[in-house]
């Protein structure tokens, strides 16, 4: 029988697997595509899939509560944490960064003819969730103090989503997100954390306000049909994709909308392509996929030995299943527009390695408490005489 923590690898492989040809499909232009097993063998976007279930699989050999034991600054945990808010600083200075639709928040990894890009704020948003989860375990008793547990907590995460909400308000918010569960399941009080809320919604408000196409989205949203062709295009397309799909979809490869109608078809509204040539019954499959997913990572937080790994754990699967649900939630128009990945679906091979590299650490915590489980079984077994 699987054990938790392969079953969780088993969906990630599952999910990019899925990636591969759909990603491979919503790039297809008028005569040019191929959904043969030779042009998906052949396409970049397996070679990163391939890639993030070598990382998989690699981290999950690692425990990573070994890295719990090194105090201090000298914690690499911290100097992640720190690098990736260097990073995200780097990418809003001109020359430095990368300018796609209107942001700065990307940086070239390697040489341009490659034409390999990342958000820092991806790698912010997954060493937030390992630096609360080693600061809550080391002061397990003083959580419930807001000035040693809970303020320390929030001023670092404050710092992070004050650099990324500038030009990525869906990733700021995210973190915010998961930050707070992280935080009450580690025993910081309900009215401490409640504190911290009308600073974060001021500031949210303000992040709205300040920007012209933020307000633009909000507007937008109660009334996509104001601006067909301008900031309503985008939801208007999406839906439509939704609605031509129905129960059994066109077909794969036979979707329209990707044909120069449907933006960010590769990444952000893959789940619309999903939807319109896989129908209902491929929206739902890949929906459970994900509730499956979550449930596994749960029982895997559950039967996780200490509070490091436990809190981790939760972290990695809050962050997966809330960007998951917010970038569902606004395909299907039900909030506003915001720029979200679909977690190992929505195409980007960096960010495919980098959540297979989280969820696969969060498989060898399994593991490595399966080991664990069956050493203490093995001691008790006496000595043959």
């Amino acid at each position: 029988m699987l054990r938790a923590g392969q079953l969780l690898q088993l969906m990630v492989m599952t999910l990019l697997g899925l990636a591969v040809v759909m990603v491979q499909s919503a790039g297809m232009t008028m005569g040019q595509g191929d959904l043969s097993l030779r042009g998906l063998l052949a396409n970049r976007t397996t070679l990163y899939a391939a890639g993030a279930v070598l990382v998989m699989l690699a981290a999950s050999r690692f425990d990573i509560r070994t890295i719990t034991r090194l105090r201090g600054w000298t914690n690499p945990i911290w100097w992640v944490l720190g690098l990736s808010l260097a990073l995200v600083v780097a990418a809003m200075i001109p020359g430095v960064g990368l300018t796609i639709n209107g942001s700065h928040r990307w940086l070239r990894l390697g040489p341009a003819w490659l034409g390999t890009t990342f958000q820092p704020s991806e790698l912010v948003k997954w060493a937030m969730v390992a630096a609360l989860a080693l600061w809550c375990a080391r002061r397990q008793e003083r959580m419930t103090s807001f000035w040693f547990g809970l303020l320390p907590a929030l001023a670092m995460l404050g710092l992070a989503c004050l650099l990324i909400v500038k030009e990525d308000l869906g990733t700021a918010a995210l973190v915010g997100l998961v930050a707070m569960i992280m935080l009450l399941a580690a025993g910081v009080r309900w009215w401490h954390l409640g504190l911290a809320v009308p600073p974060a919604v001021i500031a949210a408000v303000l992040a709205v306000a300040s920007s012209p196409y933020r307000r633009a989205r909000l507007t937008t949203f109660l009334d996509p049909w104001a601006d067909p062709q301008g900031s309503g295009y985008q939801p208007i397309q999406s839906m439509l994709a939704l609605a031509q799909g129905g129960l059994t979809g066109r077909g794969l490869g036979n979707g329209i909308q990707k044909f120069g109608y449907l933006p960010v078809d590769t990444s952000d509204c893959i789940f619309a392509v999903i939807c319109e040539e896989l129908g209902l019954a491929g929206a739902l499959v890949v929906i459970g996929l994900y509730l499956a997913m979550l449930w596994v990572g749960l029982m895997i937080v559950r039967d996780c030995k200490d509070r490091f790994a436990q809190l981790f754990a939760l972290g990695v699967m809050a962050t997966v299943g809330i960007q998951a649900t917010i970038n569902i939630a606004v395909v299907t128009v039900v909030v506003p527009t915001k720029g979200i990945a679909l977690p190992l679906l929505s195409a980007g091979g960096t960010g495919w390695i980098v959540t297979a590299l989280a969820l696969g650490l969060v498989a060898g915590l399994d593991r490595q408490d399966v080991l664990l489980g069956e050493l203490d079984e093995d001691e008790l077994v006496p000595a043959p005489a």
